[in-house]
């Protein structure tokens, strides 16, 4: 039996996040994030998802393409952990994987077909910018669901209690930039999932921090449990 196989994208996303940095470390965390599954020729054909609009929620698979050339280790250090205690890879959803494959439910916003191209609109997205898409199934909440599932270290939802706000300029930006980008629910959404590094939210003292997400380079402070944004600049 061959113990290789050959697999072909059927599409990438193009999404909001453009570094690993920031990514919430699972889908739907971050509700607002919006994304779009672009189809590759092979499968640019609208027959290839005929009926999934009737499906709310899908499953992606992916791979992870920026660390897949890194290889794998059979044991992984969990940031839900505190990036310290160790893990079989195999127990966690870590990225350095044997064979670098994820997989993520996300929702289904709508099925565009525009100037020849097929896409999907997807919401609550946790992937890179670029992300390749190996396959998509529906998602079953009869059978996909389980609610007396157990699961271990990662038993429930993250949380921090961190606030949020905006200066002037950086909330001129929002006021101005694109309703369909959500602009402020996003990057709300994604400071209160505390991006930093684990090491650092122990720290004391102000930090400073920069991302992109879309088409904006954003800069902003932690002091203690509050994120202020001081700035949001087009690129």
């Amino acid at each position: 039996m061959s113990s290789q196989y050959q697999i072909t994208a059927i599409g990438h996303i193009r999404s909001p996040y453009k570094q690993k940095f920031a990514i919430p470390r699972q889908p739907r965390l971050v509700s607002a994030a919006r994304a779009d599954l672009i189809f590759t020729d092979e499968f640019n054909r609208e027959e290839f998802v005929r009926g999934i609009e009737e499906f709310s929620h899908l499953w992606l698979l992916f791979r992870f393409h920026e660390t897949a050339d890194k290889g794998y280790s059979p044991l992984v250090r969990p940031p839900r952990l505190g990036g310290n205690a160790r893990k079989g890879v195999f127990a966690t959803r870590a990225t350095f994987r044997p064979n670098a494959i994820g997989m993520s439910a996300v929702e289904l916003l709508g099925v565009n077909y525009q100037h020849g191209q097929l896409s999907l609109r997807l919401g609550g997205i946790d992937l890179l910018d670029g992300t390749p898409i190996l396959d998509i199934k529906p998602y079953l909440p009869y059978s996909d669901a389980m609610m007396d599932a157990s699961a271990g270290f990662a038993d429930t939802r993250p949380h921090t209690q961190m606030s949020v706000s905006f200066s002037e300029q950086a909330q001129s930006v929002i006021d101005n930039s694109d309703p369909a980008l959500v602009l402020e629910q996003f990057i709300t959404q994604v400071l209160q999932q505390d991006p930093r590094p684990a090491y650092k939210k122990s720290q004391a003292g102000v930090q400073h921090y920069g991302m992109t997400l879309y088409d904006f380079n954003i800069r902003w402070q932690v002091n203690g449990e509050h994120n202020h944004v001081l700035e949001i600049c087009p690129l």
